[in-house]
């Protein structure tokens, strides 16, 4: 005798139904709230991976030179900098990276920071920018939107949390239920909405791994969840190998405060201090010898040197772009010239290791050109989706209403769904707040405001 009786198998399909209903109600609502974020997002994201090839093209009389004999001293460019600026102190020398590129030097004045381009062959000022104005700069605070100030930044946290409920979500609408079209095939044409839902639907599928990376990668960045990870890794030394400071004094000052790109797992890694004891016997070595120290360690052409501003500060040699395997940070007293610090990808832990990688790869630095082209195809298709998604709400909704889909027939299935919230709301507490916000209002306020019920559905 058979253990199921009829009713099983329909009180099965009604919770089938109900969590899928429940599901797409859900993704629809993070869409809506998310598409304007996300199209941000995919289109200075695509501007940041050819950072360099923009500024080559647009701004090529600051950054590109002709070859016209022998390089000047670093102190004859910094010299240069500072005579077309009367008043201000240099902050930090970047060296010309090949011989047909500029050097450009980091000038401050009345709390003002200007980047200073100079011909390294014969020190003409080849023009300068408001450090806050140049392009790659302005790209990245509006991609986090930390240009518009901190809580905006907070605002594309959230979103990035969304887009990961987005991925998750669709792959489960996606995944095939007896279906043939709308897999990895699109039927219909423009007309018909059913296209649009397929093109989004087979987009989403197939790059719904990378986007699910740039998203999760992007988080570290953010200003509560990734500084908060940060902060924990740096506390439990899983990010900067707290034991290189461990012979050093240590200043008030960290690395994100004195150099303008600063790997991710160092960017909070305390600024040594120079021996300030030998300010009363010694001189400073001076930026020329600063440099020619940084080239005897090995650190690769084009790395940055922030300059020293008070008796006690140090030259700080750096590199992040590029292959991680160059990726380093070296700390020079400025009176013995000695190495205090000295640390390289190499040398991070694993976890550490793990978090730089795949920030260098969200940011396009790690296998050149493939790899822009990678992050590129997620940004055209997070674009694509956004479209599509739009395009496809816009030919079911209702006239005069929002049309979105239908609640659940057991509302009992939104207990997993709040499940679901809270642990998602542990690992991402700001997205985990919003999303049970969006949970609160839908079953509360919506169910009890007939005017509003009726403008949704």
């Amino acid at each position: 005798m058979s253990a199921f009786t009829a009713a099983e198998p329909a009180a099965t399909a009604t919770h089938n139904i109900s969590l899928y209903r429940a599901i797409w109600r859900w993704h629809f609502f993070a869409g809506l709230l998310v598409i304007p974020f996300m199209l941000n997002l995919a289109i200075t994201g695509s501007l940041y991976l050819f950072k360099d090839q923009i500024a080559d093209t647009f701004y090529a009389h600051r950054y590109l030179v002709a070859e016209t004999g022998t390089l000047l001293q670093p102190q004859q460019i910094a010299d240069a900098a500072l005579a077309a600026f009367p008043g201000a102190h240099a902050t930090s020398y970047h060296e010309a990276s090949a011989p047909n590129r500029s050097a450009w030097v980091t000038l401050s004045k009345d709390g003002q920071s200007t980047i200073v381009y100079v011909n390294p062959y014969d020190g003409g000022i080849l023009g300068s920018v408001g450090s806050k104005q140049e392009f790659g700069w302005v790209v990245k605070r509006i991609h986090s939107l930390e240009y518009f100030g901190k809580w905006s930044n907070r605002l594309i946290e959230i979103v990035a949390g969304f887009a990961l409920v987005l991925v998750v979500t669709g792959i489960y609408l996606w995944w095939p239920r007896q279906q043939t079209g709308g897999v990895l095939t699109v039927r219909g044409n423009p007309s018909r909405r059913v296209f649009w839902r397929d093109l989004h639907a087979v987009t989403g599928a197939l790059a719904g791994t990378l986007i699910f990376f740039l998203a999760f990668s992007g988080m570290s960045w953010s200003g509560y969840w990734g500084a908060n990870l940060n902060a924990w890794l740096t506390a439990h030394n899983f990010g900067t190998p707290a034991a290189v400071w461990d012979e050093v004094p240590k200043s008030t000052k960290v690395m994100q405060d004195i150099v303008s790109q600063a790997g991710w797992v160092v960017e909070n890694a305390p600024v040594p201090l120079s021996d300030i004891a030998a300010a009363q016997s010694a001189k400073p070595i001076g930026l020329n010898k600063a440099v020619a120290i940084m080239h005897g360690l090995g650190m690769v052409a084009g790395s940055d040197l922030a300059i020293p501003t008070d008796e006690t500060g140090v030259y700080t040699a750096s590199h992040y772009f590029g292959d991680l395997g160059k990726e380093r940070t070296v700390h020079v007293d400025q009176y013995s010239g000695k190495a205090l610090v000295d640390i390289s990808y190499d040398q991070y832990p694993a976890l550490g290791k793990a978090i730089e990688w795949s920030n260098n790869v969200h940011q396009g630095q790690e296998w050149g050109l493939f790899n822009q082209l990678l992050m590129l195809s997620a940004c055209l298709a997070i674009i694509l989706c956004c479209a599509t998604a739009a395009t496809m709400w816009w030919k079911r909704r209702p006239a005069g209403r929002l049309g979105v889909p239908p609640m659940p027939p057991q509302k009992s299935v939104y207990v997993r769904l709040w499940f679901i919230t809270i642990v998602f709301g542990a690992a991402f507490p700001l997205t985990g707040a919003a999303i049970a916000v969006m949970l609160l209002i839908d079953q509360l306020v919506v169910r009890f405001v007939p005017p509003l019920r009726r403008f949704l559905s």
